[in-house]
């Protein structure tokens, strides 16, 4: 399957240049946010305020592979260490303080610092894991022909309430019809899950099992698949830690 997609005329000229003008105001108009947010977090949990992680990007035509860069959000979680010296699991270590940042989606305010320089926009399918992207087939892949997203449908539509499967099945339709008005549409139903009134729902989670320990747990995949896979990601971000 060639993983390319025509882009229209929005995705291709305007898109790009909303996204810079929103990134801006929003690192001016909230600057004191930021501010605000980095001195709680390096007063509850140390340094560094801003974590750091890669993501994969868009495809690039002439490889065929996922770009990886760089994320950043707010730091949610302590480096909180096991009596081997391992770090505990996430949820563990996710504080009280981080589930707040998470449920606010405050701690993905610097991810505006992606759009400003081209990594993201502000919406599409949400950059997942790199240990994610190494499990997906190559039609689920295809959500990478789109610039990844500070929010997207699949995000509207349940975020972590839903699986894996039917994430890529919304992420796939956005890409099939990228329009302004969409956009707009996305960004609405964003504002108003992120600032509406929240329903307790049991099925949606701060810590979303992995799409590998998903597919594992499921029968989907063998044992040996998931550690080769999963070596294979270890693979990549290497590489790229070399390359920066």
């Amino acid at each position: 399957m060639k993983l390319r997609r025509k882009w229209g005329f929005y995705e291709k000229y305007v898109k790009r240049a909303l996204d810079i003008i929103c990134s801006l105001l929003a690192i001016v108009v909230f600057s004191w946010l930021y501010l605000f947010i980095a001195v709680l977090v390096r007063v509850k949990m140390g340094s560094p305020v801003l974590f750091r992680q890669p993501r994969p990007g868009m495809i690039d035509p002439n490889t065929g592979q996922e770009k990886i860069f760089p994320m950043y959000k707010f730091r949610t979680m302590t480096d909180e260490l096991d009596e081997q010296g391992n770090l505990l699991p996430d949820e563990q270590r996710l504080s009280r303080f981080g589930r707040m940042l998470r449920a606010t989606s405050l701690d993905e305010l610097p991810e505006a610092f992606n759009i400003l320089k081209g990594d993201m926009s502000v919406i599409g399918p949400r950059p997942q894991l790199v240990r994610d992207m190494v499990f997906m087939s190559d039609e689920q892949r295809r959500r990478h022909t789109a610039k990844s997203g500070l929010s997207g449908l699949a995000q509207v539509m349940g975020r972590n309430a839903i699986t894996w499967e039917d994430k890529f099945s919304w992420d796939l339709k956005y890409i099939e019809q990228v329009s302004f008005w969409n956009d707009l549409k996305i960004i609405g139903l964003t504002v108003r899950k992120v600032f509406g009134v929240k329903q307790a729902d049991a099925s949606e989670t701060d810590v979303a099992l992995d799409y590998g320990d998903a597919l594992l747990n499921s029968g989907k995949i063998t044992k040996e698949e998931y550690d080769e896979l999963q070596a294979y990601a270890e693979k990549l971000i290497a590489a790229w830690e070399l390359q920066k």
